[in-house]
């Protein structure tokens, strides 16, 4: 009971940010795993399980409140399922360390760009055309099977870069992302099956904590939509920017060993 009360808090944290500012949930919720020591491929699946459900959630919201660009989900959603497909049927082959220093970076690179753009109000343009969004797809689909949460900070962040109103790049990339989840998770599911994902615990041994993250997660959700509608834009453009600094930051840390 008290794993399942500790992420449901997380739940409820993680996607409170994620749904806001399109990104987080799978990087605060696969940091939490991993520091109570569940393997990377369990983190990964036991979080993209959860998200199946709190994505749904978030993407119902941005949908009723018209944060989604439809002309860009199709290839935005499109891309990303083939990507994370791959990204989790190779998860046990890839040291997620040879490639965490290159993502860290663009992450970096990427939060401090967004804040000269809030900075210097920039104003948003349109994307065109809208298929050249899909090669970002199939990049963040991968990053994020691989990961466990590398959709938003990839995807959203780019979108808001590249001009994009920050509300309708959160409102997008939310809801591609169910469907990047949902391909994931099942590809989860068939490694299991085939056996092709033989070092990872069974999920079952994490029931709690899943249910917890699904739980949290759907407390939050709905209020997404509304958040990303009503912050200010410069505001919401600065809270990505920074959100991807500080996380950048974080990861960096990690990787260099200073914090757990």
């Amino acid at each position: 009971m008290e794993t399942f009360l500790l992420f449901l808090l997380v739940g409820v944290l993680a996607q409170a940010v994620d749904g806001s500012l399109g990104m987080a949930y799978g990087v605060i919720s696969s940091s939490v795993l991993l520091a109570f020591g569940v393997p990377p491929a369990t983190a990964s699946a036991s979080v993209h399980t959860a998200e199946v459900f709190t994505t749904a959630a978030s993407a119902g919201s941005h949908i009723a409140h018209k944060n989604v660009e439809w002309r860009l989900l199709l290839p935005l959603a499109g891309a990303g399922v083939i990507g994370g497909i791959l990204g989790a049927y190779v998860l046990a082959g890839i040291e997620g360390d040879l490639i965490k220093p290159f993502v860290i970076a663009y992450l970096a690179i990427m939060g401090c760009y967004i804040l000269w753009r809030a900075g210097h109000d920039v104003k948003p343009r349109h994307i065109r055309p809208a298929w050249i969004v899909a090669p970002l797809g199939a990049i963040g689909g991968f990053l994020d099977a691989i990961g466990g949460g590398g959709w938003g900070p990839t995807v959203s962040s780019t979108l808001v870069g590249a001009g994009q109103e920050p509300r309708r790049a959160i409102g997008t990339g939310n809801t591609a992302e169910f469907f990047v989840t949902v391909a994931i998770s099942a590809t989860f599911v068939w490694s299991l099956v085939t056996g092709h994902w033989r070092d990872a615990d069974a999920l079952e041994n994490h029931a709690s904590a899943v249910a917890g993250l699904v739980v949290g997660g759907l407390i939050a959700a709905p209020f997404a939509g509304l958040i990303a509608k009503r912050v200010p834009r410069r505001v919401l453009a600065y809270s990505v920017g920074g959100l991807l600094v500080f996380l950048a930051g974080f990861q960096g840390l990690q990787l260099a060993g200073v914090m757990a």
